[in-house]
């Protein structure tokens, strides 16, 4: 949620900022805007509501503000509705900023998260005279910094000390100092920054592909931590104010990730990328030795001793990474003769858990910055309980603090709705189940699904080798207002991701049952022309799952089924079948998936929305 963007170096900011904020986009925004300075001169405030294009076009592709030191940022309205006034950059001077031009103020800044005290910090500021333009709770955020700089006459450093001190909640602040020209300072708590270095040149962002075209070289900012960022170099802090040293990091992936590379969309080009970054994932963790395989988890240092004397797991995660946890339950459960529970990371944080001992709880988020999974791991952690994160972005405040982290080889997902990460966590989730199984002598022919899982990407491509039939089917429902997916067991979970796609992008509509509910209530939902989707994978489920299909076509619906070829003949009794390669039944949802994938997708396009940044959704919920 929300995109921020600094730089400082020897090219002109706004270009770099602009650059910067596009590769942003995806976070999910209503409003941009930037402060660039040039030299000892004020800096200059643009701010716009809308599109990015509109900030471009107000500010001439960045030509019309000049200056190498500059912060950009993209704002999620969270307090205050999305106007230019509530836009970042924020100021602490009195006037509203709301268009554009010089401004005199102290302090410029930029702001993620949100501060759930500030309107008890608004009030104290309001009796030091301090007026507020904005209904936002970052200006009370710049204002305090301002206010702190000039009561104590200290440093940038130690007026960021003081205002952490004071502040609840979560935050990733830039802010620039009039009086400090050439240097940009930063502070975190929560919510994700980082900061690249290149050639007498730094960068600041909120995640990984907005920098990526130009260094590889990071540093992770910490909670309660600070940074002076001058051209080419970092200085870090503590909330001391002591310096502390920091090792830089080297980001594994390519700049041509995050770019479309020919596709009109990121969704449909990271769909077509599964088969490559589940192999990848696969290869990372499958160790080839003396003509077998056998699953290498000593990354993790999750050992074997750990994984013996386990008595339950707990899966905790968002939306669907909590679909992952939902199949994985299934198979660890059925494969390792382990207990598991599946939680919702906003329900487990809130919830008086008696964990089990000899317990782990997993957490699993595609950005490791999720707020809800970030604060479910710290309970567990507080518990003495072992956590596992299975995350995608190195080096994430999910990642640092897990006891153990296994990471997914996915790269860079920019679309919101995901696709490529979420096949990527669960074939994480099959390696655990499998490597569990294996350790706890739950399991005889180890070496058969090794060959099953290994043979997933290569069925991942025959299935996009036969999406157009799925685009000519999504043509036909394109206008459809209620969709219901449902299964039971594996095909459930499947159903559940099914649905999310469908809704989150196409803004249809639809809900995932579990097939025998539907007698429960549902079914009287059922119309003439409802398109009721069935997956249908699952061999001691399968014809009770079909009987209840014809239930709902008997009222009327419309039936497609997802089903496996060879297996199943369901043409005589659905409207429209689709069919995926024979894999083991427990992986089955790997290729399931990709048909509901692309139908949420041909859907979208065909109703001519924007597929990659749907309205009101953000990539990475790093506040409640």
């Amino acid at each position: 949620m929300c995109g921020i963007v600094g730089y400082i170096g020897d090219k002109q900011a706004a270009p770099v900022l602009l650059s910067g904020l596009s590769k942003l986009e995806y976070r999910g925004y209503d409003s941009a805007g930037l402060a660039v300075r040039d030299g000892e001169h004020p800096a200059v405030v643009v701010k716009t509501i809308g599109k990015l294009n509109n900030l471009v076009e107000k500010t001439d592709e960045g030509k019309a503000l000049r200056g190498n030191c500059g912060i950009g940022h993209t704002r999620w309205a969270t307090h205050g509705a999305p106007s230019q006034i509530n836009a970042h950059p924020h100021v602490s001077g009195n006037c509203s900023n709301s268009g554009s031009g010089e401004v005199e103020s102290l302090v410029v800044g930029v702001h993620n998260g949100i501060i759930e005290n500030y309107q008890e910090l608004k009030a104290k500021m309001e009796r030091h005279s301090y007026k507020f333009y904005s209904e936002t709770d970052t200006e009370v955020l710049i204002k305090l910094v301002d206010y702190y700089y000039k009561k104590y006459k200290m440093g940038p450093i130690d007026a960021l000390a003081k205002t952490i001190v004071r502040v609840r909640g979560s935050y990733a602040l830039v802010v620039m100092f009039a009086d400090h020209p050439g240097k940009i300072y930063v502070a975190r708590k929560e919510s994700p920054m980082i900061i690249g270095v290149g050639d007498n040149e730094t960068f600041i962002a909120s995640d990984v592909p907005a920098i990526l075209s130009h260094t590889r070289n990071v540093y992770y900012i910490g909670n309660l931590e600070m940074a002076e960022i001058t051209a080419g170099d970092v200085t870090f802090y503590n909330l001391d104010g002591d310096k502390i040293e920091k090792e830089v990091s080297e980001i594994e992936w390519d700049a041509e990730a995050a770019e479309k590379g020919g596709y009109e969309h990121f969704m449909m080009k990271e769909i077509h990328e599964q088969p490559q970054v589940v192999m990848d994932t696969l290869r990372k963790y499958i160790k080839q030795e003396d003509g077998s395989g056998h699953i290498d988890l000593s990354e993790t240092g999750l050992t074997d001793e750990i994984i013996k004397k386990l008595s339950q797991i707990y899966i905790v995660a968002c939306g669907s990474a909590w679909h992952v946890g939902m199949e994985a339950q299934y198979v660890i459960e059925e494969l390792a003769d382990i207990p598991v529970r599946v939680e919702l990371a906003s329900e487990f944080r809130y919830r008086k858990n008696r964990l089990c001992d000899d317990s782990l709880v997993i957490i699993i988020s595609q950005s490791g910055e999720t707020a809800d999974s970030l604060a479910a791991l710290r309970m567990a952690k507080e518990k003495g309980i072992p956590t596992l994160a299975i995350v995608n972005v190195v080096g994430s405040s999910i990642a640092r603090e897990a006891d153990h982290c296994m990471y997914t080889l996915a790269g860079p997902e920019i679309s919101v709705a995901t696709t490529k990460a979420y096949s990527c966590q669960l074939v994480c989730m099959f390696l655990l189940a499998l490597k569990f199984a294996k350790t706890r002598e739950k399991l005889d022919d180890y070496d058969e699904y090794l060959k099953e899982l290994m043979s997933i990407p290569d069925k991942m491509k025959k299935i996009l080798d036969d999406k157009e039939r799925i685009q000519w089917f999504a043509s036909k429902y394109s206008n459809a207002k209620d969709i219901f997916f449902i299964g039971r067991g594996i095909d459930y979970s499947i159903c559940l991701e099914g649905s999310l796609k469908m809704k989150e992008i196409s803004y249809i509509h639809s809900e995932a049952y579990a097939a025998g509910e539907m007698k429960h209530g549902t079914i009287s939902l059922i119309e003439d022309g409802t398109l009721v989707i069935g997956a249908l994978t699952q061999t001691d489920l399968y014809e009770k799952t079909l009987s209840n299909m014809m239930e709902c076509k008997s009222r009327g619906a419309y039936l497609m089924g997802v089903t496996v070829y060879g297996k199943y003949d369901v043409e005589d009794s659905v409207n429209f079948a689709v069919y995926v390669p024979n894999v083991d039944e427990h992986f089955v949802g790997s290729l399931a998936i990709i048909p509901l994938q692309l139908l949420g997708y041909y859907l979208s396009v065909a109703k001519g929305l924007d597929v990659d940044k749907p309205r009101n959704l953000a990539k990475s919920v790093t506040v409640e």
